[in-house]
């Protein structure tokens, strides 16, 4: 397999929103996958920076780096990092988090967190090749639904 490119997607094609139709469910099989119009907001938002992977021409992954100003600075954080099934162990997520963690450091963000299932074993394993540390802390979440 060739070597992954990463490139900061700019605008919403038919092929973006074909790829992401296609990856999001190996991520989630809960939430459906995003409509042009939320791809729209998340590639015109001065807050978010959607990433994708291609080899040979096909997006392969994809990662969202959200950055957000806070009194004690300027952080990011990566979400919904996903690799097709196709193309895991070729270097595709560590490609997209390698682009992710530049693009954080050039907007001088402080710190670049992100979560990962425990059962996630490959993608725990390449966090901390890339030098992700586990934080000792709590996460919570509120789902004003429940």
């Amino acid at each position: 397999m060739a070597e992954p490119t990463v490139e900061i997607a700019t605008e919403v094609t038919p092929e973006l929103v074909a790829a992401m139709t296609h990856l999001l469910p190996q991520l989630s099989r809960s939430a459906p996958p995003p409509t042009e119009a939320a791809l729209a907001e998340i590639v015109g938002s001065p807050a978010t920076l959607l990433f994708v992977a291609r080899v040979e021409d096909r997006i392969v992954g994809s990662l969202t780096l959200a950055l957000f100003r806070i009194p004690t600075g300027l952080r990011a954080w990566i979400e919904d990092v996903v690799v097709d099934d196709e193309a895991r162990g070729a270097g595709v997520g560590a490609a997209l988090n390698r682009a992710a963690l530049a693009a954080a450091a050039e907007r001088g963000a402080r710190t670049v967190d992100l979560t990962s299932r425990p059962s996630r074993e490959a993608a725990n394993r390449l966090y901390q090749r890339l030098g992700f540390v586990q934080r000792d802390t709590h996460v919570y979440r509120y789902e004003p639904d429940r």
